[in-house]
């Protein structure tokens, strides 16, 4: 690897998980607020000089202990997981000064600095997935990213958030067993652990191992399914987005099903995808029909929601269908939809949940028969709401409009006519769920509840105006999101059969 500073890939995951250990040993709210706000603001600078050197240059390979593959662990960063390590970092970096007041708000003051803690292991666990090229590596840092959650869900003051974390739990162990029995299928076939030896590998062990290999694809499947929550596999999000600390699903909707999406991309093309025509194998036409399952009927369930955070959890697992979709589809412009879409819905989602955050500091219910009117007294939390919201739609001018616009073009090229009227008629049933929310608090009187209401503090108002400004700039500008997915989806299908 040739760079001014070669140790980036390294430095991407040991500083958040330094910065974990030291607000352990801190222990004290301020302190661990800062700390995860330095390692917060310094992560995306390492992401996009990474990035940026990609794009230039070619891939890094980055060997740690000089250990060289396939023996030793290797960071790989292309042009995927440089776009995705972007994303995660920076929406850690934009949402982080929320969380000041919002956590000293929602969490015990003896448990503050242990969220602090949490949430860099839950970073360095995330980036770790993305960055790693080893199998099990990105399976310790899956737990890693896992259990962290699980304790962050867990500290929400409602006392449904035990038993949201403890569902999350089992269903996320579930899927952990799932994903490392494939990845032992595919050590035994091929020897090794390192994904780019494995694809190489797995051309010549095809022919004579093709049940086993078409098995591992399943077992991986499901595992990473459970953990990007595909429909119907989706039962722990509802509730673990509904209990948990409002700062808590901000960050995990933008972040932690989008990781696991990448990995699940990265599996299909990287790996599978040079042994196998996996376009005719089963698990697409599954991950098609379940991609419509999820747009559809979690967008119904949305529908008939009272609390605006059960209603954008469902929402987001509608959401991961139009991505999961853009996979299935498997060419170049449904491929770069589903990629494009990773990074338009986490600033869609993280604007919508900062301002349901922002809600209930100040009115302590985010329960919709006690929000009338209330965006005449948090005129620009509800219009960056509103923002998000048109965007969910797919309205143009809004980056959902580009990731639709991909996906409709993904499906004029196969010649499904039919499946471009479901992105629309499925976008048309957003609209009814969030016109419903529209309509309570713009054009209602104003309920007693909300009658000391009023816009957040800058520190939390400012991440949700950027993230809101964000959604309507990539509606217009699309070069560094369209423009980067479609060089990824470009790379990913060049190594298919």
């Amino acid at each position: 690897m040739n760079a001014v500073w070669p140790h980036l890939p390294a430095w991407q995951v040991v500083i958040p998980l330094l910065g974990a250990a030291l607000v352990a040993f801190l222990r004290h709210s301020g302190a661990a607020f800062a700390v995860a706000l330095a390692v917060s603001w310094l992560m995306p600078l390492i992401a996009g000089a990474m990035l940026w050197q990609v794009l230039a240059t070619g891939p890094i390979s980055y060997h740690l202990g000089s250990w060289p593959p396939p023996w030793g662990i290797e960071y790989r960063v292309d042009v995927l997981s440089g776009f995705v390590l972007v994303l995660v970092s920076a929406v850690g970096a934009v949402v982080m000064p929320f969380a000041r007041r919002s956590v000293a708000f929602e969490v015990e003051d003896g448990q503050q600095a242990w969220f602090y803690c949490m949430y860099l292991l839950c970073l360095t666990g995330l980036l770790g997935i993305v960055i790693t090229g080893d199998a099990f590596n990105a399976f310790v840092f899956l737990e890693v990213s896992s259990l962290s959650t699980y304790v962050l869900v867990a500290l929400g003051r409602d006392r449904r958030a035990l038993l949201a974390a403890f569902q999350y739990l089992i269903l996320g162990t579930i899927g952990a067993t799932f994903y490392i029995i494939g990845v032992g299928l595919l050590y035994l076939l091929t020897g090794s652990l390192n994904m780019v030896d494995i694809a190489a590998r797995l051309g010549p062990e095809w022919a004579d191992h093709s049940r086993a290999i078409v098995a591992a694809l399943a077992f991986i499947t499901v595992g990473v399914s459970l953990k990007l929550a595909l429909f119907p596999l989706h039962a722990w999000l509802p509730n673990a987005y509904a209990y948990a600390p409002s700062w808590v699903t901000v960050f995990l909707s933008a972040t932690a099903t989008k990781v696991a999406i990448y990995l699940l991309v990265r599996y299909y093309f990287s790996i599978f995808g040079v042994a196998i025509e996996f376009r005719d194998l089963p698990e697409t036409e599954i991950i098609l029909v379940l991609s419509v399952a999820a747009m559809f009927v979690a967008s119904l369930i949305a529908v008939f929601q009272t609390d605006l955070k059960r209603m954008l959890a469902y929402s987001s697992v509608a959401q991961i269908g139009y991505i999961t979709l853009g996979i299935g589809l498997a060419n170049q412009a449904g491929l770069t939809g589903g990629l494009v879409h990773i990074v338009n819905h986490a600033l869609m989602k993280a604007a919508l949940f900062l301002a349901v955050g922002a809600i209930f500091f100040r009115v302590r219910s985010v329960r919709l028969p006690d929000l009338a009117g209330i965006g005449r007294r948090m005129p620009v939390t509800m219009t960056a709401f509103t923002i998000g919201c048109l965007g969910l739609v797919g309205t143009p001018g809004t980056s959902g409009f580009i990731s639709k616009w991909y996906l409709a073009l993904g499906a004029f090229d196969k010649g499904w006519w039919v499946l471009v009227f479901l992105i629309v008629g499925s976008s048309l049933i957003a609209l009814v769920y969030v016109g419903r929310v529209l309509e309570v608090v713009w054009l209602r009187e104003p309920s007693a509840a909300i009658a000391d209401a009023s816009d957040p503090p800058l520190s939390m108002l400012l991440p949700l105006v950027v993230l809101a400004a964000a959604t309507i700039y990539f509606g217009f500008d699309t070069g560094w999101t369209a423009g980067i997915a479609d060089i990824a989806a470009r790379d990913l299908l060049g190594g298919l059969r």
